[in-house]
């Protein structure tokens, strides 16, 4: 079966107050998690963003150091910070890869996928504590929902919906300020 285009449904006086709503009740999750996984992988004397690369690392495998900044959606530069630092920690390691000489490729190194499998399993014993009260159909309908979403924000990001000038104010390259 192929699916057809489906027009977007008009703007309704509901419809945007469940957009408001929505957007509250993410940004408040959002917001909450960044706080929380800031809090409990910090202590672990890394930053949320080099326990993102090592998750990417660890689920994906070795990759080159494009491949992980275009996971982690950072610049090259930025990338590059971030696996110097888990690199001098111990944390990562870069080889010679495979299928190309010039280049490098990025892997995560037994510490470091140790150091990651602790702090995930800290994270997920917090999940279980959130919703251990909840009906199971309650938590799995939630759960599809924020997968469903996180997958049409993705969409939207990856075709450039979602980017472009962060404000009226910017201007026309996108900068602002």
């Amino acid at each position: 079966m192929t699916k057809t285009a489906t027009k977007p449904l008009p703007r309704t006086p509901s419809l945007q107050k469940e957009a408001e709503a929505l957007h509250a009740a993410v940004s408040d999750l959002v917001r909450i998690y960044q706080f929380r996984d800031r809090d409990k992988i910090c202590c672990y004397d890394i930053s949320v963003t080099q326990c993102y690369a090592l998750e990417v690392l660890v689920e994906r495998g070795p990759c080159r150091s494009q491949a992980l900044a275009e996971a982690l959606r950072l610049d090259k530069s930025t990338t590059t910070r971030v696996v110097d630092a888990l690199a001098r920690k111990g944390y990562v390691e870069r080889l010679p890869d495979s299928e190309d000489a010039r280049a490098v490729s990025l892997r995560v190194t037994s510490e470091g996928r140790t150091l990651y499998e602790r702090i995930n399993s800290e994270l997920i014993a917090q999940q279980i504590d959130l919703i251990q009260d909840l009906d199971p159909d309650v938590c799995a309908a939630a759960t599809e929902i924020l997968k469903r979403l996180a997958r049409a924000a993705k969409a939207r990001f990856v075709s450039g919906v979602s980017v472009g000038s962060c404000a009226p104010a910017c201007g026309t390259d996108g900068k602002c300020g």
